[in-house]
């Protein structure tokens, strides 16, 4: 298996060079150069099997050569062992036709355990018995960076700079990090937004002298190998539901879209789909996107779903590469185009591909509050504002087929906003009872990149 840019200019990598460099070279997203599909038997051979022989049958063909079979079984044996749910991601129903899929069973209570518990494994195996020091930079809106800190605090060979917007997460997001105070854990408030931290990040990955000084890499699902691992549990869900004797819907709440993309992965592999349901946030430029070609920049609206005030979608432009012919060049021109000016329109080619699979929907605070009452007053369950999101575009859409609604945090991680909507304020689970107890370590930088790559250089080992 072979990894390409989505701009046409990067070397071609395996998967553990596309899996160590995270961005590629040239701004570019890396993507397989192809797509491996699972025949109708295989997909149906999942059935009964763990998350853990799941995910290693679903990933192999990503690998290729760079692992083998039964060390990538033992990797992922390992990574989802930590998980408190047997099942890793198991399925709740909500009514006869609307199901949960919680995907917060893991260490930090989010859904990006699912994959970066997997990825600290991978940095660690990849960089064994090297004199490799990887400089690992990425930038939250709330659960990446937690996650990505529990995964690689004290591994051997990895620093670790988390950027966050000071002030546009939850106190639980924010302790999650800000309390692990490992050596190569280090925490980054920058007095901004989230697409300017992510378009720090970006900058010191395209910056020529800065990465040539350190080995960087990614944990945000710019990174392939965590994009990878969230297609797992589409597999996983669906063949509980009947798949892949019936197509499943999902309804994904989206503002980087790489959980959403992962669907669209499932589906270019042979898992039949019936919908893939975009839920956004007033912060909708990837519904009008999709619903209208436009695909335009707005200010950030700050809400109670703050993983989703986003306006400028990384994983988008994978998309937008697959469905325009895989034209590196032309996507390049595409995307250098709306960093210009903020606002592109999207190729005939691109809007009829997207429609084949995606629907949009738009969803706002009051919507939000009544699907989050409705899941606890007549299922009995409680969910965080974004899950309420998806869970209120989910409700309303006209689909024959069972919706699975992608239940991303814990309810306890938004408890302000959940007592609001349910009256009742959800409690941390005992492994993470005493997080408010706990010191915090966090240093606030100015939103510039002169001030993030400065901090950043004098903490980082340069390359050997």
């Amino acid at each position: 298996m072979r990894y390409v840019s989505t701009r046409g200019a990067a070397p071609t990598l395996d998967f553990r060079g596309a899996t160590l460099a995270g961005l590629a070279s040239d701004g570019g997203l890396y993507l397989p150069d192809t797509w491996p599909t699972l025949s109708r038997a295989a997909i149906a051979g999942l059935a009964g099997l763990s998350y853990a022989e799941t995910a290693a049958r679903v990933m192999a063909p990503f690998v290729g050569d760079s692992l083998a079979e039964g060390e990538l079984l033992a990797l992922c044996e390992t990574a989802y062992g930590r998980f408190s749910h047997a099942a890793v991601t198991p399925l709740v129903q909500l009514d006869h036709d609307q199901w949960l899929l919680e995907l917060f069973h893991g260490p930090t209570l989010a859904f990006k355990d699912v994959a970066l518990q997997l990825l600290g494994l991978l940095f660690e195996r990849f960089l064994t018995g090297t004199d490799q020091r990887l400089t690992i930079i990425g930038a939250t809106s709330g659960d990446t960076g937690s996650a990505a800190i529990d995964a690689v605090a004290g591994r051997e060979g990895i620093d670790i700079f988390m950027l966050h917007p000071e002030g546009r997460v939850s106190d639980v997001q924010r302790r999650q990090m800000t309390t692990v105070l490992s050596p190569n854990v280090h925490n980054i408030a920058i007095r901004g937004d989230f697409d300017t931290a992510q378009g720090i990040v970006k900058a010191m990955f395209n910056d020529a002298d800065f990465s040539t000084r350190f080995q960087l890499s990614a944990v945000n699902s710019i990174n392939w190998a965590r994009l990878m691992a969230q297609v797992v549990y589409y597999f996983y869900a669906a063949v509980r539901l009947g798949g892949p004797d019936r197509a499943i819907a999902f309804s994904v709440p989206t503002g980087n879209f790489g959980d959403v993309f992962a669907g669209h992965v499932a589906a270019r592999m042979g898992l039949p789909i019936a919908k893939l349901i975009v839920a956004t946030n007033v912060n909708d430029i990837i519904a009008r996107a999709l619903a209208t070609g436009d695909y335009a920049r707005r200010a950030v609206e700050q809400t109670p779903t703050p993983s989703m005030d986003i306006q400028v979608s990384s994983n988008f432009e994978r998309l937008l590469f697959d469905l325009g012919a895989r034209d590196g060049h032309a996507i390049a021109a595409q995307m250098h185009g709306f960093e210009g000016s903020g606002a592109m329109r999207l190729t005939n080619a691109q809007r009829e591909g997207a429609a084949a699979l995606f629907a949009s929907d738009r969803v706002d605070r009051d919507d939000m509050t009544i699907a989050m009452r409705w899941a606890h007053d007549q299922a009995g369950q409680v969910i965080d504002p974004h899950t309420g999101i998806a869970l209120a575009a989910a409700r309303r859409a006209d689909l024959d087929a069972p919706i699975v609604t992608l239940a991303t945090a814990h309810s306890a991680k938004f408890g302000d906003t959940v007592e609001r909507a349910t009256g009742m304020r959800p409690a941390l689970p005992r492994r993470v009872g005493d997080l408010f107890d706990r010191e915090e370590r966090c240093d606030t930088v100015d939103a510039t990149f002169a001030a993030v790559s400065d901090y950043v250089a004098a903490r980082a080992s340069p390359r050997g």
